[in-house]
């Protein structure tokens, strides 16, 4: 899972950021590894129906929000290399008239993005305006899903069938949304390797930051320690799924008690 790339990504974006000289160099060692990288709606396919057949090592090779490092350092890489990837858009962040603002850093346009899936790239959706869908009410989440696969289709000519989540958080409300939404797959993050056992709506990935050393990078991609090298990160991650259920149950009480009062007022 990448985010920006750029050689002075803007402060907000940074962490979750690489540089394009890593970049180039992450994807060496996935060629001399002998990996084959696929695109998330491959990989869908494959284990829902297995009418694609994965090559002996395939990889994922994800990009989230859309910012315009990816088509300015990434895609050469990409294109040098041979490598197909995916990139999940925030369609209310890009370049154009649907910007909403709130993005962190310099974003693709639509024609950018166009150019990305022209040379192979899957166009998925990462929501209209990155929010957490897990603290979403039901009608603003079916707005933040469609809209985005709206937007998609309308200015690429078919709509994204898979989706990454903002921030990696989901809920069993939240994945039957995005189905019924129109996605047929949908990715976390969790740090970990993506299983069938996940099902299709909870496919994990393994971060890449800044401060990833290549050596590490090797290791993660060849599942050699990435269950001890994540192990603190996973733990955070499930203490703080208790909190945002907690958070999430305590909103819908709070609505189910406001409905209730303007019910009354208006008897």
């Amino acid at each position: 899972m990448y985010h920006a790339v750029g050689h002075r990504p803007a402060e907000a974006a940074y962490g979750l950021s690489v540089s394009p000289e890593s970049f180039d160099q992450q994807l060496d060692v996935l060629e001399a590894n002998g990996f084959t990288p696929v695109t998330t709606r491959e990989l869908g396919d494959s284990w829902r129906s297995g009418r694609v057949v994965l090559p002996p090592k395939p990889v994922l090779i994800t990009f989230d929000d859309g910012y315009e490092g990816v088509h300015r350092h990434a895609l050469p890489s990409l294109v040098k290399h041979g490598f197909r990837s995916s990139l999940f858009v925030t369609t209310g962040w890009l370049k154009g008239r649907y910007d909403e603002g709130g993005a962190l850093d310099t974003m693709l346009d639509w024609d950018q993005v166009r150019a990305l899936a022209d040379a192979g790239a899957e166009i998925g959706g990462h929501s209209h305006t990155h929010p957490q869908l897990d603290q979403l009410p039901d009608e603003r989440l079916r707005f933040e899903l469609l809209r985005c696969r709206e937007l998609v289709a309308d200015e690429l000519g078919s709509g994204p069938d898979s989706l990454a989540y903002p921030y990696g958080y989901s809920s069993r409300r939240v994945r039957r949304a995005v189905r019924d939404a129109g996605f047929a797959q949908a990715l976390a993050v969790n740090n970990d390797l993506a299983m069938r056992a996940q099902g299709p709506y909870a496919l994990r990935r393994i971060t890449v930051r800044r401060g990833t050393p290549l050596d590490r990078f090797e290791r993660m991609v060849e599942n050699a320690g990435t269950f001890r090298d994540f192990a603190r990160e996973r733990a955070l991650t499930r203490g703080y799924a208790v909190v945002r259920r907690s958070r999430s149950a305590l909103r819908l009480v709070r609505e189910a008690g406001a409905r209730e009062a303007g019910a009354d007022r208006r008897v």
